[in-house]
């Protein structure tokens, strides 16, 4: 089965990326199923219904959200309606929608998607992701109820990150990490079998501070204060993830390659 992994979705050139490229890329590379995390797509903050609509049409089997799932307001009654967008697991028990869901396939196979947020420099302290995963894992095994498992860790630490990729080694098909907008280049398979990388990156433009216009994230940087609100870049984006291709027998990877296309980034294709 192929996967394909798009990291944080980052305003309308985000979208813009997202909209132009993936129906042609699910063409054209043969994808079984696709995973956009976005929690940025709005404004930069949270996801709107509309946005989530308007990735689902370009091709999106699953959006995931993030710390900022629901600051756009309209989400919280979205997501009871939209079963195809996934809040993280770990968020506010009280929180409408789900942090995991079993989905079908192109070719018919099931599909585990679940994020989790991480704890380690968080503006808030939520539910340990680790348990919270391993609850997710447990209910719907890989190579049982799930032929492919995808997870994506929304986490600042890198070192986070990495542990609970170990955490879900020979448990998942695919461990990405989302939320820092900057792409890693630690793409490979772990010794269990699970395709792992640390960050996706964004999709966004990438001549921006890490995907906001450069003016006022720089001018809090050098002065310690705040003039105007943060508002996303709209240059030309990459559109950056992972592809992921898992043996149908195990559900485990065999391959896993970086994806980077358009904007000002090195091209990376499988």
């Amino acid at each position: 089965m192929k996967i394909l992994f798009l990291g944080d979705v980052m305003g309308r050139a985000g979208r813009a990326a997202v909209a132009a490229r993936l129906p042609k890329l699910r063409d054209d590379w043969r994808l079984d199923f696709v995973v956009v995390n976005g929690e940025n797509a709005s404004s930069g903050m949270g996801l709107t219904g509309e946005h989530a609509k308007g990735l689902l049409d370009a091709g999106a089997d699953c959006v995931t959200l993030g710390d900022h799932a629901f600051d756009q307001k309209d989400m919280l009654q979205f997501i009871e309606t939209e079963p195809r967008v996934i809040r993280p697991l770990n968020f506010a028990k009280t929180a409408p929608g789900k942090g995991a869901r079993l989905f079908s396939a192109r070719n018919g196979r099931k599909v585990l998607v679940t994020q989790v947020l991480g704890q380690v420099f968080m503006k808030r302290a939520f539910d340990d992701p680790f348990s919270a995963v391993d609850t997710a894992l447990k209910t719907h095994p890989l190579g049982g109820t799930a032929s492919a498992v995808v997870v994506d860790i929304h986490c600042e630490a890198t070192s986070e990150k990495m542990a609970l990729g170990h955490f879900c080694d020979g448990r998942a098909s695919l461990v990405v990490g989302t939320h820092t907008h900057v792409p890693t280049g630690d793409a490979r398979v772990l010794p269990g079998g699970t395709g792992y990388l640390t960050d996706a990156g964004m999709c966004g433009d990438y001549d921006s501070v890490i995907g906001m216009d450069k003016a006022e994230p720089m001018r809090r940087f050098i002065t310690g204060m705040a003039k105007t609100r943060f508002t996303p870049a709209l240059g030309e984006a990459t559109l950056s993830g992972v592809l992921v291709e898992t043996d149908d027998a195990t559900g485990k990877a065999r391959t896993i390659r970086m994806v980077r296309l358009g904007g000002r980034l090195q091209e990376a294709t499988p």
